[in-house]
């Protein structure tokens, strides 16, 4: 049997672990991974969603960081990237049909995996369009996830040659007349460190290329256009009002201030209506956090570390400071 999770030079795959496939909504296939914890009463599980072109592979550092804490981590890649299957012909055409589908992956993944599964509390870490998804499902969350710490999440397109809305209108009318599969760019060669976006940090924007060259078929290219269009529309959705404040569960947001593909000023007006969330800017970091120099993805997992699994002092101050009942 083919091996599920692979390593590659410095990144191990951690140990104590299970991984496997589930099916998706509409029988998608999506390779799954949960890592356990040495710990003996574990804190409760992670759940964590990546970003665009990602892999389980990517966070096996972040996966170990989270377990030497005593917390179990599940963790799945979305459809069309990493190890899960590709829904179009090109295999390196990042795409989804309709960004609903992401959410009720999650939602299957919480239910026929992380619930039987795993060890409760349930937290939820997401990453860009991870945390997209993480927003978008939030309503339905709050009886299933203690709380959730969004990472860069992907609320708004940083300012690009061409404005947002022309962006949408392109995108929906390729959508509208067939060209959905489309890629929005060309597809290239590895990036090179000196004009990346997504950290600042050599070692760790290496070890993620190694990732690529040793495992090309769990890498994707352009975004085609539908995904595009399909995220923007979500984008839409989660920035209402309305939908912000259906949100209670507690919910951190990391924003990097150094920001090329996520609008960090989107982020900030966010945090402006989502009642049940706390802003948490990290001045210099570039859009990864997670695959940051230690002195910038130390502050995020140092706001993680203090959010999840939160403690029972912390939780008693809150419960005195509520009103009682008349």
């Amino acid at each position: 049997m083919d091996e599920i999770l692979h390593a590659t030079p410095g990144n191990p795959v951690p140990g104590n672990h299970v991984a496997g496939f589930f099916d998706g909504y509409r029988g998608v296939k999506l390779r799954y991974a949960i890592f356990r914890s040495e710990e003996h009463m574990p804190m409760g599980t992670v759940v964590l969603i990546q970003g665009r072109n990602e892999s389980i592979e990517k966070y096996y550092e972040t996966i170990k960081d989270l377990t030497a804490r005593g917390l179990w981590v599940a963790t799945f890649d979305l459809r069309g990237q990493g190890g899960s299957e590709r829904l179009l012909k090109n295999p390196r055409t990042g795409h989804v049909r309709r960004f609903s589908h992401y959410v009720r992956d999650l939602e299957i993944f919480l239910e026929q995996v992380v619930l039987p599964d795993t060890r409760l509390p349930f937290f939820m870490l997401a990453h860009s369009t991870g945390g997209l998804i993480a927003l978008s499902a939030a309503p339905r969350l709050v009886n299933r996830i203690d709380r959730m710490v969004l990472c860069a999440p992907f609320v708004g397109l940083a300012k690009q040659s061409i404005s947002n809305s022309k962006v949408y209108w392109l995108t929906m009318l390729m959508s509208l007349f067939g060209f959905g599969a489309r890629p929005m760019t060309k597809d290239g060669p590895l990036e090179e460190f000196a004009t990346n976006a997504l950290t600042s940090d050599v070692a760790r924007f290496t070890r993620n290329q190694q990732i690529e060259e040793t495992r090309p078929e769990l890498a994707i290219g352009p975004p085609s256009a539908r995904w595009l269009y399909e995220c923007m529309k979500a984008m839409y959705r989660v920035n209402m009002p309305a939908h912000l404040y259906s949100i209670t569960v507690p919910t951190v947001m990391i924003a990097p201030t150094r920001e090329e593909v996520v609008s960090y000023e989107a982020e900030e007006r966010m945090s402006q209506y989502f009642r049940a969330a706390q802003f948490v800017p990290v001045a210099g970091s570039r859009h990864e956090i997670l695959q940051e120099s230690d002195y910038y993805r130390g502050q995020a997992l140092a706001a993680i570390a203090a959010f999840i699994p939160g403690s029972e002092a912390e939780e008693q101050a809150k419960q005195a400071l509520e009103p009682s009942a008349p």
